[in-house]
Protein backbone atom coordinates (compact mmCIF):
# COMPACT_ATOMS: atom_id res chain seq x y z
CA UNK A 1 0.00 0.00 0.00
CA UNK A 2 0.82 3.38 -0.65
CA UNK A 3 1.13 5.83 2.30
CA UNK A 4 2.85 8.93 1.43
CA UNK A 5 2.65 11.37 -1.50
CA UNK A 6 6.30 11.90 -1.40
CA UNK A 7 5.63 8.03 -3.24
CA UNK A 8 7.16 8.58 -7.28
CA UNK A 9 3.93 7.25 -8.44
CA UNK A 10 2.15 9.82 -6.60
CA UNK A 11 3.97 12.73 -7.36
CA UNK A 12 3.46 11.69 -11.15
CA UNK A 13 -0.21 11.04 -11.25
CA UNK A 14 -0.19 14.86 -9.36
CA UNK A 15 1.64 16.35 -12.54
CA UNK A 16 -0.45 14.53 -14.85
CA UNK A 17 -3.65 16.23 -13.37
CA UNK A 18 -2.01 19.09 -13.93
CA UNK A 19 0.12 19.10 -17.13
CA UNK A 20 -0.94 18.26 -20.73
CA UNK A 21 2.63 18.44 -21.84
CA UNK A 22 3.53 15.62 -19.42
CA UNK A 23 0.42 13.75 -20.23
CA UNK A 24 1.36 13.93 -23.78
CA UNK A 25 5.32 13.18 -23.63
CA UNK A 26 4.14 9.92 -21.19
CA UNK A 27 1.38 8.83 -23.73
CA UNK A 28 -1.01 8.65 -21.02
CA UNK A 29 -4.10 10.36 -19.15
CA UNK A 30 -6.06 9.71 -16.06
CA UNK A 31 -9.47 8.39 -15.57
CA UNK A 32 -11.21 9.00 -12.36
CA UNK A 33 -14.91 7.44 -10.81
CA UNK A 34 -16.64 4.36 -10.49
CA UNK A 35 -18.78 4.48 -13.22
CA UNK A 36 -16.47 5.79 -15.86
CA UNK A 37 -13.32 3.37 -14.93
CA UNK A 38 -16.03 0.48 -15.40
CA UNK A 39 -15.90 1.33 -19.07
CA UNK A 40 -12.06 1.11 -19.75
CA UNK A 41 -11.32 -1.38 -22.39
CA UNK A 42 -8.85 -3.92 -20.73
CA UNK A 43 -7.12 -3.47 -24.05
CA UNK A 44 -6.23 0.06 -23.01
CA UNK A 45 -3.77 -1.16 -20.10
CA UNK A 46 -5.42 0.39 -17.19
CA UNK A 47 -2.93 0.72 -13.73
CA UNK A 48 -5.96 1.31 -11.33
CA UNK A 49 -5.04 3.64 -8.00
CA UNK A 50 -7.51 2.34 -5.15
CA UNK A 51 -8.20 4.17 -1.77
CA UNK A 52 -7.95 1.81 1.18
CA UNK A 53 -11.35 3.11 2.62
CA UNK A 54 -13.16 2.30 -0.68
CA UNK A 55 -11.34 -1.15 -0.91
CA UNK A 56 -12.50 -1.86 2.12
CA UNK A 57 -16.16 -1.13 2.18
CA UNK A 58 -17.02 -2.58 -1.27
CA UNK A 59 -14.21 -5.05 -2.18
CA UNK A 60 -16.35 -7.14 -4.53
CA UNK A 61 -17.07 -3.76 -6.60
CA UNK A 62 -13.63 -2.61 -6.71
CA UNK A 63 -12.72 -6.20 -8.19
CA UNK A 64 -15.09 -6.17 -10.47
CA UNK A 65 -14.22 -2.73 -11.70
CA UNK A 66 -10.45 -3.96 -12.08
CA UNK A 67 -11.17 -7.21 -13.54
CA UNK A 68 -7.74 -8.36 -12.71
CA UNK A 69 -5.83 -5.57 -14.06
CA UNK A 70 -3.01 -3.71 -12.13
CA UNK A 71 -3.93 -2.10 -9.14
CA UNK A 72 -2.05 -0.22 -6.50
CA UNK A 73 -4.08 0.70 -3.23
CA UNK A 74 -3.46 3.90 -1.15
CA UNK A 75 -4.77 5.38 1.96
CA UNK A 76 -7.40 7.70 1.61
CA UNK A 77 -5.53 10.51 2.52
CA UNK A 78 -3.16 10.04 -0.45
CA UNK A 79 -5.89 9.65 -2.97
CA UNK A 80 -7.56 12.80 -1.77
CA UNK A 81 -4.08 14.38 -3.23
CA UNK A 82 -4.29 12.70 -6.55
CA UNK A 83 -7.79 13.47 -7.11
CA UNK A 84 -9.12 15.95 -9.19
CA UNK A 85 -12.82 15.98 -7.77
CA UNK A 86 -14.14 17.46 -4.89
CA UNK A 87 -15.56 14.42 -3.64
CA UNK A 88 -13.28 11.52 -4.51
CA UNK A 89 -14.92 8.40 -5.09
CA UNK A 90 -11.81 6.31 -3.94
CA UNK A 91 -10.70 5.06 -7.57
CA UNK A 92 -8.66 6.34 -10.75
CA UNK A 93 -7.25 4.61 -13.60
CA UNK A 94 -3.80 5.43 -15.81
CA UNK A 95 -4.76 5.14 -19.28
CA UNK A 96 -2.54 4.21 -22.58
CA UNK A 97 -4.10 7.35 -24.42
CA UNK A 98 -5.18 5.48 -28.30
CA UNK A 99 -3.88 7.22 -31.16
CA UNK A 100 -6.46 7.36 -34.28
CA UNK A 101 -4.91 8.13 -38.00
CA UNK A 102 -7.05 9.73 -41.06
CA UNK A 103 -6.53 6.43 -42.86
CA UNK A 104 -8.80 4.80 -40.56
CA UNK A 105 -11.49 6.41 -41.61
CA UNK A 106 -11.22 5.31 -45.48
CA UNK A 107 -12.86 2.15 -44.12
CA UNK A 108 -16.14 3.99 -43.93
CA UNK A 109 -18.52 4.05 -46.42
CA UNK A 110 -20.68 7.06 -45.56
CA UNK A 111 -18.60 9.36 -42.86
CA UNK A 112 -20.34 11.66 -40.58
CA UNK A 113 -17.67 13.63 -39.03
CA UNK A 114 -17.36 16.58 -35.90
CA UNK A 115 -14.54 18.56 -36.88
CA UNK A 116 -13.22 21.19 -33.83
CA UNK A 117 -11.36 24.81 -34.54
CA UNK A 118 -9.80 26.56 -30.70
CA UNK A 119 -12.60 24.52 -29.14
CA UNK A 120 -11.45 25.81 -25.69
CA UNK A 121 -14.04 24.63 -23.00
CA UNK A 122 -13.13 21.31 -21.53
CA UNK A 123 -16.53 21.21 -20.94
CA UNK A 124 -17.63 21.21 -24.16
CA UNK A 125 -15.15 18.94 -25.89
CA UNK A 126 -16.52 16.42 -23.72
CA UNK A 127 -19.78 17.11 -24.02
CA UNK A 128 -19.65 17.05 -27.85
CA UNK A 129 -18.03 13.67 -27.03
CA UNK A 130 -20.60 12.33 -25.40
CA UNK A 131 -23.32 13.08 -28.18
CA UNK A 132 -21.07 12.41 -31.05
CA UNK A 133 -21.46 8.40 -29.65
CA UNK A 134 -25.01 8.98 -29.90
CA UNK A 135 -25.25 10.63 -32.50
CA UNK A 136 -24.35 8.21 -34.66
CA UNK A 137 -20.71 10.38 -35.39
CA UNK A 138 -17.90 8.00 -37.22
CA UNK A 139 -15.02 10.40 -35.50
CA UNK A 140 -14.71 13.84 -33.37
CA UNK A 141 -11.41 15.74 -35.13
CA UNK A 142 -9.71 18.39 -33.52
CA UNK A 143 -7.08 21.30 -34.58
CA UNK A 144 -3.58 21.69 -32.88
CA UNK A 145 -5.13 24.75 -30.97
CA UNK A 146 -8.17 22.95 -29.53
CA UNK A 147 -8.42 21.99 -25.35
CA UNK A 148 -6.30 18.91 -24.39
CA UNK A 149 -8.53 16.24 -25.24
CA UNK A 150 -7.05 14.28 -22.19
CA UNK A 151 -7.40 17.26 -19.79
CA UNK A 152 -9.32 15.84 -16.75
CA UNK A 153 -12.37 17.68 -16.73
CA UNK A 154 -13.16 16.48 -20.67
CA UNK A 155 -12.78 13.09 -19.31
CA UNK A 156 -14.94 13.19 -16.81
CA UNK A 157 -17.69 14.88 -19.08
CA UNK A 158 -17.27 12.49 -22.11
CA UNK A 159 -19.17 9.78 -19.57
CA UNK A 160 -16.85 6.54 -20.89
CA UNK A 161 -17.86 7.94 -24.69
CA UNK A 162 -13.45 8.59 -24.89
CA UNK A 163 -13.16 4.80 -25.08
CA UNK A 164 -15.63 4.46 -28.14
CA UNK A 165 -15.58 7.77 -30.40
CA UNK A 166 -12.34 8.05 -32.65
CA UNK A 167 -10.63 10.97 -31.90
CA UNK A 168 -7.73 12.71 -34.31
CA UNK A 169 -5.68 15.07 -32.44
CA UNK A 170 -3.44 18.46 -33.82
CA UNK A 171 -4.95 18.39 -37.12
CA UNK A 172 -3.70 21.14 -39.29
CA UNK A 173 -7.12 22.28 -40.99
CA UNK A 174 -5.61 22.91 -44.62
CA UNK A 175 -4.29 19.64 -44.58
CA UNK A 176 -7.21 18.48 -43.38
CA UNK A 177 -9.75 20.44 -45.59
CA UNK A 178 -7.63 18.81 -48.43
CA UNK A 179 -8.26 15.57 -47.53
CA UNK A 180 -12.25 16.10 -46.88
CA UNK A 181 -12.39 17.31 -50.64
CA UNK A 182 -10.36 14.06 -52.02
CA UNK A 183 -12.46 11.36 -50.16
CA UNK A 184 -15.61 13.69 -51.39
CA UNK A 185 -16.61 14.44 -47.76
CA UNK A 186 -18.85 17.63 -48.01
CA UNK A 187 -18.04 20.31 -45.33
CA UNK A 188 -20.58 22.53 -43.46
CA UNK A 189 -19.26 25.36 -41.71
CA UNK A 190 -21.51 26.61 -38.64
CA UNK A 191 -22.16 29.96 -39.35
CA UNK A 192 -24.21 32.84 -38.55
CA UNK A 193 -24.66 33.79 -42.16
CA UNK A 194 -25.39 30.53 -43.35
CA UNK A 195 -27.96 29.10 -44.74
CA UNK A 196 -30.95 26.92 -42.89
CA UNK A 197 -29.11 23.66 -42.57
CA UNK A 198 -32.83 21.40 -42.30
CA UNK A 199 -32.54 21.91 -46.19
CA UNK A 200 -29.42 20.29 -46.26
CA UNK A 201 -28.89 16.68 -47.57
CA UNK A 202 -26.82 15.05 -44.58
CA UNK A 203 -27.07 11.34 -45.82
CA UNK A 204 -23.91 11.60 -47.86
CA UNK A 205 -20.74 11.97 -46.56
CA UNK A 206 -20.21 14.71 -44.14
CA UNK A 207 -18.37 17.05 -42.19
CA UNK A 208 -19.48 19.68 -39.48
CA UNK A 209 -17.39 22.52 -39.28
CA UNK A 210 -17.66 23.93 -35.26
CA UNK A 211 -15.55 26.69 -33.82
CA UNK A 212 -14.68 28.81 -30.53
CA UNK A 213 -16.73 29.33 -28.06
CA UNK A 214 -16.58 33.49 -28.39
CA UNK A 215 -14.97 33.74 -31.93
CA UNK A 216 -16.40 31.11 -34.06
CA UNK A 217 -14.55 29.29 -36.66
CA UNK A 218 -11.99 31.39 -38.46
CA UNK A 219 -12.29 33.33 -42.04
CA UNK A 220 -9.83 30.93 -43.77
CA UNK A 221 -11.69 27.46 -42.18
CA UNK A 222 -15.13 29.15 -42.96
CA UNK A 223 -14.22 30.12 -46.59
CA UNK A 224 -12.50 26.89 -47.41
CA UNK A 225 -16.01 24.79 -46.13
CA UNK A 226 -17.90 23.56 -49.00
CA UNK A 227 -21.52 25.66 -47.93
CA UNK A 228 -22.00 27.56 -44.28
CA UNK A 229 -25.03 26.65 -42.68
CA UNK A 230 -26.82 27.84 -39.19
CA UNK A 231 -29.67 26.77 -36.90
CA UNK A 232 -32.61 28.72 -37.05
CA UNK A 233 -33.14 30.69 -33.82
CA UNK A 234 -36.10 32.39 -32.20
CA UNK A 235 -36.46 35.66 -29.59
CA UNK A 236 -33.26 37.43 -29.87
CA UNK A 237 -30.59 34.23 -29.20
CA UNK A 238 -28.05 35.57 -31.15
CA UNK A 239 -25.80 32.01 -31.36
CA UNK A 240 -26.04 28.54 -29.21
CA UNK A 241 -23.37 27.01 -27.01
CA UNK A 242 -21.14 24.88 -29.15
CA UNK A 243 -21.64 21.48 -27.59
CA UNK A 244 -25.34 22.21 -27.97
CA UNK A 245 -24.94 23.18 -31.89
CA UNK A 246 -22.68 19.90 -32.09
CA UNK A 247 -25.67 17.97 -30.84
CA UNK A 248 -28.47 19.55 -32.56
CA UNK A 249 -26.29 18.64 -36.09
CA UNK A 250 -25.03 15.43 -35.46
CA UNK A 251 -28.44 14.64 -34.86
CA UNK A 252 -29.82 15.45 -37.94
CA UNK A 253 -27.78 13.83 -39.55
CA UNK A 254 -28.56 10.72 -37.88
CA UNK A 255 -32.53 11.27 -38.48
CA UNK A 256 -32.08 11.85 -42.45
CA UNK A 257 -29.96 8.77 -42.62
CA UNK A 258 -32.39 6.93 -39.99
CA UNK A 259 -35.32 8.18 -42.36
CA UNK A 260 -33.35 6.65 -45.62
CA UNK A 261 -32.54 3.10 -44.20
Amino acid sequence: MITTIKNQQIKNIIKLNKSSKDRKEQGVFLVEGVRICKEIPASWNPIFYVSEEYYNQKKEEVLDIIKGQEYELVTKEVFDKISDTKTPQGILALVKQPEYTLEELQKEENPMLMVLENLQDPGNLGTIIRSSEAAGVTAVILSKDTVDIFNPKVIRATMGSIFRVPFILNQDMEELVSWLKRKNITTYAAHLDGKDFYQEDLKKPTAFFIGNEGNGLSAGLTEAADKKIKIPMSGSVESLNAAIAATILAYEGKRQRWISE
